[in-house]
């Protein structure tokens, strides 16, 4: 399990080279922030989910930087910060408004935000100006999301690999039955 995690997450040179984490610097050569653990890992993912739902812009370096500071496995958090990307984006942040707006009493009403220009001139709204237009509700929504998720990954990290450590265990146990002779 741990050589398929590895080949999946981006290695340590890799995260220390990218512009965005080399303010950083020497805490990203500590060797337990690279080390594939339970703790480590599932620490990882739920930082990288909670501010990959939470901001719109610069998570992986607010995730490799919570990950420094918690002693999280970095490329974990790093690589799980793409739970949004341009695919899940707005789905995700139409959740949020529907869950925010829900929880706050207001009515649903994306319609008031208006449209935009592609060109982004006068007369249109840019993207940012439109998510903020969303206000409290979004806000909300995005802060429910990204605890919820970020706590329910750990989680479920936490326990799966838990479990699987223990049927590893009870298929390396001789059963009682078979070390045992009948008199």
């Amino acid at each position: 399990m741990k050589q398929r995690l590895q080949r999946l997450l981006p290695n340590a040179e890799s995260v220390r080279s990218n512009r965005w984490l080399r303010w950083i610097g020497p805490a990203l050569h500590n060797p337990r922030l690279w080390r594939i653990t339970r703790r480590g890992v599932a620490l990882g993912v739920a930082l990288g989910i909670f501010f990959g739902l939470l901001i719109p812009v610069a998570q992986i370096p607010f995730s490799a930087a919570a990950a420094v500071v918690l002693r999280a496995n970095i490329p974990a958090a790093v690589a799980s910060t793409l739970v949004t990307n341009p695919v899940t984006f707005a789905p995700v942040y139409y959740a949020a408004y529907h869950l925010g707006a829900m929880l706050l009493g207001e009515e649903f009403k994306l319609q008031d935000v208006g449209p935009t220009t592609a060109t982004g001139g006068d007369n249109g709204r840019s993207w940012m100006e439109r998510i903020a237009a969303l206000g409290k509700p979004l806000l909300l929504g995005l802060v429910i999301l990204a605890c919820s998720m970020g706590a329910l990954t750990y989680l479920l990290i936490s326990g799966l690999w838990r479990l699987q450590i223990m049927l590893a265990w009870r298929r390396r146990r001789p059963s009682a039955g078979k070390n045992s002779k009948a008199d």
